[in-house]
């Protein structure tokens, strides 16, 4: 039904038609009418506007209606009221106000109008603002082989729900509040030095360890603290992008450490390229449980060699302990920094790959002269990492849910790993050598074939198959025929399909 009303104003007259089928409200219509009127200037600045009672009964409407209307122009400037005299419209209006222009300051006034501001940045902002990837590109596939996605649908989510709402029905308002300190919730801290001692052998106290956001937080606080622009920093050639950015990003000096068939080559740590770089070796990154990407596992006697390299140089070791807990056929090889007889090894770890990604929580353990350094240094970063999930993660281990449920992944990723392979002997035989050891989320594989990596992950795209040459992960020359495949997150079924997609179209 359609309401034509008549605005009675002190200056002029003008119809309002409102209707009540619309989807719009009636206050929201007489609004838009009036805020209208403002501005085309049929109700000019200052003029005095008929009632509340006055206009409801001339568009027939309920008093109700106009109030909300006045009430939202006056809220927004286009009315004033005044006490005893009435309603008048606005004299600076919002719109005028919105379309000023801005104080021109002297720069701006020197400026031509074609004229761009360069903002300099800092040597740290310069040296991310390359085309380098930070990742490898993987792209979102049907099947998609994507290194460290566990299999997520295997995550006890009851028992986590359980611990997060205990800690929420117990009204401890300090959950809300600041950490005591930027080392994390003491409980945890000791969770995570028990479960260290008799997993990965690990020799530590509580206040060695300072929890961080997960692996690459560890990464970064390390560079912050140990790394100056232009010190050398030996990696592994292939390694861990990650790690690579961060130093880079630090200003250092990037050697690449050659890895073979049993990881990173510690004589070529001897060789006159370390020995005599131009910013003095401060750190070598290793990853010996599960070396990234090629699956190697360190040996005893070259752990031994790394490490009394490292207490003769004076070197600091940084080991990354990624997904060391998966390795199936035998026992978890003891972490380093368990052999070590000094402080020659900064140890950290994450529960992202063993748990769920996006649960940002790692560990970092440092030499005791180090860790009330790596303290401050995390609370200048975030100040601390959220507490319900360090409280809620300290059940989780100490109740014993961490044990079984790698007990149960280890099962899982295991099988998954040996029908990986055996759909690559199937399909491929001899045209493909799978290399690593029996370990770890993911496996590294070797294609012969006349199709380079590029041609490879292009055509397994469009087969709907995902997956990412190792060229990537190389600081120095690459090999053109090496993937990586993650297989964790992925059921039987698909990683058959998977690989039989694969084989087909590189027939």
């Amino acid at each position: 039904m359609i309401l034509p009303g008549l605005f009675r104003g002190s200056k002029m007259d003008f119809a309002i038609t409102l209707d009540q089928h619309s989807t719009t409200s009636l206050h929201k219509q007489l609004y838009d009418e009036l805020r209208q009127a403002i501005l085309t200037g049929r109700l000019k600045p200052g003029e005095r506007v008929p009632s509340t009672r006055t206009l409801s009964q001339s568009l027939g409407v309920s008093r109700t209606t106009v109030t909300q209307s006045y009430e939202q122009l006056l809220s927004e400037g286009y009315l004033r009221a005044s006490t005893g005299s009435g309603t008048f419209v606005g004299c600076e209006l919002p719109d005028e106000l919105l379309k000023s222009k801005p104080v021109e300051t002297f720069r701006a006034a020197e400026m031509r109008p074609d004229d761009k501001r360069q903002i300099e940045l800092s040597s740290y902002g310069a040296s991310i603002t390359d085309s380098a990837p930070f990742e490898p590109p993987e792209p979102e596939t049907p099947i998609n082989f994507k290194c460290g996605r566990p299999a997520l649908e295997e995550f006890p989510l009851q028992q986590w729900r359980r611990l997060i709402l205990k800690h929420y029905r117990a009204n401890d308002h300090s959950l809300l509040d600041y950490a005591d300190g930027s080392q994390g919730y003491e409980p945890l801290r000791e969770a995570i030095v028990g479960y260290l001692r008799h997993a990965r052998a690990v020799t530590c106290a509580a206040d060695q360890v300072v929890i961080v956001n997960g692996a690459q937080q560890a990464l970064d606080l390390i560079a912050k603290l140990l790394i100056d622009r232009g010190a050398s920093v030996a990696i592994e050639d292939p390694g861990y992008l990650g790690a690579r950015r961060v130093f880079l990003a630090q200003g250092a000096e990037l050697l690449p450490a050659p890895v073979d068939e049993s990881g990173i080559i510690v004589d070529a740590l001897t060789s006159k390229t370390f020995l005599k770089s131009k910013g003095g070796l401060k750190l070598v990154y290793v990853t010996p449980s599960h070396q990234f990407p090629t699956g190697a596992t360190l040996p005893l006697p070259r752990r031994l060699d790394l490490l009394a390299w490292a207490e003769k140089t004076g070197v600091m070791i940084i080991e990354d302990d990624y997904d060391s807990e998966f390795r199936y056929g035998s026992r978890p090889i003891p972490a380093l920094q368990g052999l070590a007889n000094g402080d020659s090894v900064i140890y950290f770890g994450t529960f992202s790959k063993v748990l769920f990604p996006a649960l940002r929580v790692g560990y970092l353990v440092a030499p005791p002269s180090l860790a009330r350094v790596f303290a401050r240094a995390k609370w200048l970063a975030d100040r601390q990492t959220p507490m319900i999930e360090q409280r809620v993660l300290a059940d989780f281990i100490k109740e014993g849910h961490l044990e079984r449920h790698l007990r149960r992944m280890r099962t899982l990723y295991d099988k998954r790993r040996q029908a990986l392979v055996r759909a690559l002997e199937t399909h491929f035989g001899d045209r493909v050598t799978i290399l690593g050891e029996n370990a770890g989320m993911s496996l590294m594989i070797r294609l012969r074939g006349r199709l380079d990596d590029d041609e490879v992950t292009r055509r397994a795209r469009l087969a709907g198959v995902g997956l990412v040459s190792a060229r990537h992960y190389y600081l120095v020359e690459s090999r053109r025929d090496e993937f990586l495949l993650g297989y964790a997150g992925l059921s039987d079924r698909r990683i058959q399909e998977g690989v039989r997609r694969l084989a087909k179209i590189l027939k």
